[in-house]
């Protein structure tokens, strides 16, 4: 008699045991999510910083004249 395939009792993979999952890893909102984040935020700090860059020079320019 074979044992059913599902997910819970694979047949064949080592007895069926399933990783504990977080509930932010349920949702796919696990470890990589918060490189994502950071990666964006880093982005938007450089982006930030050029545009204030880029007034203050557009500032001195018109103070000048």
């Amino acid at each position: 008699m074979t044992d059913s395939k599902n997910i819970n009792n694979p047949v064949g993979q080592g007895g069926g045991q399933r990783k504990r999952q977080s509930r932010a890893e349920q949702q796919n909102n696990g470890p990589h999510r918060n490189l994502d984040r950071q990666d964006a935020a880093d982005q938007k700090a450089e982006l930030v910083r050029k545009m204030r860059e880029k007034l203050t020079a557009t500032e001195n320019d018109t103070a000048k004249s």
